[in-house]
């Protein structure tokens, strides 16, 4: 009898041995992590920053294959965490504040060079998911819709035109492998300005690390 109690024991423990380790989410981690996948949790209250991923730009083209419109070499966000979840969920974060400078004009006629590149309306509500791809949601916030505002210099002085997300959201997806968070041709229709502004924009952008600043050393933020 206590030679099968022994041996249902080794072969219950080599049962255990050949099962594949259970996800950072099954181990109770929070959809938001820093320094590591099922890392600490990121805390709401939290601050989120990122820059431009190395060696990328970011773009407002008429088409999505490109064309005219607008490329800047310099962008950055900062999103306050509002809730962290235990994954499986979504994550959400404001969106207070995003930039763009070193912009140009690519291949709009008339025009001489990019004033400013303005995103007004914040904050933003941003979703971030654990699902199947990582989905990312930036819905507007109450003072209206997403809206950028890009001021042009032409022969005949400045045009600023107003673009505003069509639809009125923008998707997006994140990655654990450069902790980026990325948007690929979200749709955007000009809302006002005058026919020197190109009718309709495409926006991509990957930023990246993303980074939680309350936390010492600013670690990298990871989706679990």
């Amino acid at each position: 009898m206590r030679n099968r109690l022994y041996l249902g024991a080794a072969l219950a423990a080599a049962a255990l041995a050949v099962l594949p380790a259970l996800p950072a989410s099954a181990a109770g981690s929070s959809v938001l992590t820093y320094g590591s996948a099922g890392g600490s949790a990121v805390a709401p209250g939290d601050v989120l920053t990122a820059s431009l991923a190395g060696g990328t730009v970011a773009t407002l083209y008429s088409t999505a294959a490109g064309g005219t419109g607008v490329k800047c070499a310099t962008s950055a966000f900062t999103a306050t965490v509002v809730s962290n979840p235990a994954a499986p969920d979504t994550a959400v974060e404001t969106l207070t504040s995003q930039t763009f400078a070193n912009c140009s004009a690519v291949n709009v006629p008339g025009v001489l060079g990019v004033s400013s590149v303005t995103v007004n309306n914040l904050s933003y509500t941003n979703n971030v998911s654990d699902a199947a791809g990582n989905p990312v949601t930036l819905s507007a916030g109450t003072a209206g819709p997403i809206q950028t505002t890009i001021v042009l210099r032409t022969l005949l002085g400045t045009v600023t035109c107003k673009y505003q997300a069509s639809p009125t959201s923008l998707s997006g997806t994140t990655s654990n492998t450069a902790q980026t968070i990325s948007f690929t041709n979200q749709s955007f229709a000009l809302s006002s300005g005058p026919g020197t502004c190109f009718a309709s924009g495409y926006f991509t952008a990957a930023y990246g690390p993303v980074q939680d600043t309350s936390q010492a050393g600013s670690p990298s933020v990871y989706v679990n």
